[in-house]
């Protein structure tokens, strides 16, 4: 048995059903779902159709092209690389762009396939991430002037990202300083942006709070996955948390001292850990490790299970107050960080139910 991840679809579309729900509320109606942090894996894919989200998206390129067949527009939200726009005009009908070199590239490459397509402008609004940054009035007015002006391209909205690099949490003030640069683009272009796009999941605890009038889409992937926000990481009520568990086998079970012994250096990762004694304990291992998910997003589900390390291929347990035995199957709930590795690893398998 490999280490298994698994899947509950059920609460997977419910947790989609209800964020359409929440963001419809605020006037939010063309949700985009992130599928990047499953790797686009097919069972989910297909899961949330039906949902009125009508965009689906992913970072990579390659999961865009195994989409199964789906009739909602599908989002490149990684900016392209010059290198693949063949691949990014074949396989996303948007993309999200910051530079001038890939507009034209892009122009260029739709005209040679005989299509149109969208392309959404990025503003950084100060997680200095991705984006022409906000106070380059100029240069957002260049890039929107040369997206309208492209003969195989149509400038369908802009977008702004925040917390994934800079942790920075979008807020009332946020909305509105880009609220007034999409004013000012529009202006200038002469007409309304069919997308205009508010962040991602660590915008869902604005839903209930702040005024997105002008707005009509999010970009939403962890809410989606594991149930909560991600600007405080709460949870979200009427969620599910526990779309994904993770299943490993014990492998061994010993009773062994919690401090090691001899001359301590640094562990296979190069890092330098402090142990704690706590004298002899009950010390399990499960057949998981960090080369298929990052064991410090693992939460036991068993009460009296404690996780106390890993190496590439062992996790470590302390199980002195839930005693198992070697075949026994354990259970563990698991982080956006967990997750994404757990499905990227080919030695994870993957069950949906």
């Amino acid at each position: 048995m490999r280490p298994t991840l698994c899947i509950d679809l059920q609460k997977f579309r419910h947790n989609g059903r209800k964020l359409c729900e929440m963001a419809a509320k605020a006037g939010l109606t063309d949700i985009a779902f992130v599928t990047k942090s499953f790797c686009a894996l097919p069972e989910m894919v297909k899961a949330l159709e039906g949902l009125p989200n009508p965009y689906l998206a992913d970072s990579r390129i390659e999961n865009l092209a195994a989409y199964p067949e789906t009739a909602k527009q599908k989002i490149l939200l990684r900016l392209p690389m010059l290198s693949q726009c063949e691949k990014v005009v074949r396989h996303a009908d948007i993309s999200f762009c910051s530079e001038p070199e890939i507009l034209t590239a892009l122009d260029r490459e739709a005209g040679r396939q005989g299509k149109e397509h969208k392309v959404v402008l990025m503003v950084d609004m100060g997680d200095l991430r991705e984006g022409v940054f906000f106070r380059d009035e100029e240069g957002i007015l260049a890039l929107g002037r040369q997206a309208l002006e492209a003969e195989n391209l149509l400038f369908h909205g802009m977008a702004f990202n925040v917390t994934c690099y800079g942790s920075v949490i979008p807020t009332q003030q946020t909305l509105e300083d880009f609220r007034a640069i999409v004013e000012r683009v529009e202006a200038a272009i002469g007409r309304k942006l069919d997308f205009v796009s508010c962040g991602n999941s660590s915008s869902v605890y604005l839903l209930d709070k702040a005024d997105f009038t002008g707005y009509n889409n999010l970009r939403l992937g962890e809410s989606l996955l594991l149930g909560r926000e991600t600007a405080y990481c709460h949870d979200l009520p009427d969620l599910y948390q526990d779309v994904l568990t993770m299943e490993a086998e014990v492998v061994e079970v010993r009773q062994k001292p919690s401090y090691p012994i001899g001359k301590i250096g640094v562990n296979a990762f190069g890092q330098t850990v402090e142990y704690i004694d706590r004298g002899d304990r009950l010390r399990a291992i499960a057949a998981v490790g960090q080369q298929d998910a990052d064991y410090a997003g693992f939460t036991p589900v068993d009460a009296g299970v404690e996780v106390v390390g890993a190496s590439s291929d062992h996790l470590l347990l302390d199980v002195t107050d839930h005693p198992v035995k070697v075949g026994d199957i354990l259970r563990f709930r698991v982080d956006y960080s967990a997750a994404l590795r757990a499905f990227t690893s080919p030695y994870v398998k993957k069950v949906c139910k």
